[in-house]
């Protein structure tokens, strides 16, 4: 059975994304507000009411500023690290989320969702896979750096959304003061289109199908560089560059070949 997955806002005003099978649906982060939230999911032709989960990838407020009026208003449970709950910015949650650990699959009807671990200056954040049957969609946005969680994860996935947030020129010339481009470039921070597009390059397995590139920056990317990076390179992949104002189309994933099993890996993140 396929998956259908749809950027409902990616970038840094605002993130979150759908993924679900016919009965069922997750959103990843909730960071856009309740009403863009329902209205995007309405123009795409799906429910609020199908989505059963909200999982949370870090406690930034442009992954969970839409958060507390999803789950008041419609009753979905929602999973956060037990770290991320005890953050300043998600206290209130602490009574009301699920926990999750990292590769322990969480069962959301016949959808099966597992954390992995990255880097990124937060509590406890964590990238996710959405397995139903052997079709798989990864989220991985606001990565510090492309580690073995990363690249072991993104070898199973049949479609992914992955962060390319900076043009490494852009950022070096541009703007901003140098204590936030080196938070951006400094490993805890963002990934760059050269780096995503080397973890493509070289990490995509033949399967995939689909590839939404997501979370640019505003003041330090464009769409058309990232597009043109991974068009070059695209093959039988379609490429996507997600937007910060709107919504995607809805993309009916399925599997072309059974991915290996989702196993934990040996590196462990060291904060420094």
């Amino acid at each position: 059975m396929a998956l259908t997955l749809a950027s409902l806002n990616s970038g840094s005003n605002g993130n979150c994304y759908y993924i679900g099978n016919s009965n069922e649906a997750v959103l990843i982060d909730a960071g856009i507000s309740c009403r863009e939230t329902e209205r995007r999911l309405k123009r795409l032709g799906l429910s609020i009411e199908k989505v059963k989960a909200i999982f949370i990838t870090h406690e930034h407020n442009d992954h969970i500023s839409g958060l507390h009026r999803l789950i008041k208003r419609h009753s979905i449970p929602v999973y956060v690290s037990l770290a991320t709950r005890q953050s300043f910015a998600m206290e209130w949650s602490i009574k009301l989320a699920h926990s999750f650990t990292p590769y322990q699959p969480v069962m959301i009807g016949d959808l099966s969702i597992t954390a992995l671990p990255k880097y990124h200056d937060a509590a406890d954040p964590h990238s996710f896979l959405v397995t139903h049957q052997t079709t798989t969609v990864g989220v991985f946005t606001d990565m510090g750096r492309v580690c073995k969680h990363l690249i072991n994860n993104f070898k199973q996935c049949h479609a992914a959304i992955l962060e390319s947030n900076y043009d490494e020129e852009m950022l070096e010339t541009g703007s901003y003061p140098i204590h936030l481009k080196n938070r951006i470039r400094g490993g805890m921070g963002h990934i760059s289109n050269r780096q995503a597009l080397q973890l493509f390059m070289e990490h995509r397995p033949a399967f995939m199908s689909h590839l939404v590139l997501g979370h640019l920056s505003y003041n330090n990317n464009k769409p058309s560089i990232v597009e043109n990076l991974f068009q070059a390179v695209a093959g039988n992949t379609k490429i996507v560059v997600a937007s910060r104002y709107r919504e995607s189309e809805a993309f009916s994933i399925s599997a072309g070949a059974t991915p290996g099993k989702v196993q934990p890996v040996a590196e462990q993140l060291q904060l420094f």
